[in-house]
């Protein structure tokens, strides 16, 4: 992967930090759970306990791991106020709405070309009897099993 032309003539480890960051970045929003979490908040402020509840599944130690990422990289903006208990809200970021909005993006080109996909992937499971391949498109295989040596 690499980043675009960075303005002012970076230098190659300029570029290479960047490159480095970005996939950091992305690595973090391949979550199960950073893009749902973008996409629940949305242009709105929710409560933590909004936001489990608007995630079917999620469990309070990775929601509250997936929110202190997206806090880190600057996607969402964690506001406590000193209540008894503690009243903690989340919002998106001015980066985290553009990134919203790619998101969006995203889900448009699925529907534009679902029927593409749906087609694509009919002709590949037909062309190869085995199971289907996991999505994590950059995972490794599952090694293959071990059969005991003989005696």
């Amino acid at each position: 992967m690499s980043t675009r032309q960075i303005e002012g003539g970076a230098d190659a480890a300029e570029v290479a930090r960047t490159d480095a960051l970005a996939r950091e970045v992305f690595i973090g929003l391949a979550n199960k759970w950073a893009i749902l979490i973008v996409s629940s908040l949305g242009e709105r402020t929710l409560r933590f306990t909004e936001l489990r509840s608007a995630l079917d599944g999620v469990s309070h130690k990775m929601l509250t791991q997936t929110l202190r990422g997206l806090e880190r990289d600057g996607v969402v903006h964690r506001t406590v106020h000193p209540t008894v208990p503690p009243c903690v809200e989340y919002r998106l970021t001015d980066a985290g709405v553009a990134l919203l909005r790619t998101i969006d993006g995203m889900c448009d080109w699925t529907h534009r070309y679902m029927a593409e996909i749906e087609a694509a992937r009919s002709r590949f499971d037909a062309e190869r009897p085995s199971p289907a391949p996991s999505r994590n498109w950059g995972s490794a295989p599952d090694p293959a099993p071990q059969t005991p040596p003989s005696s």
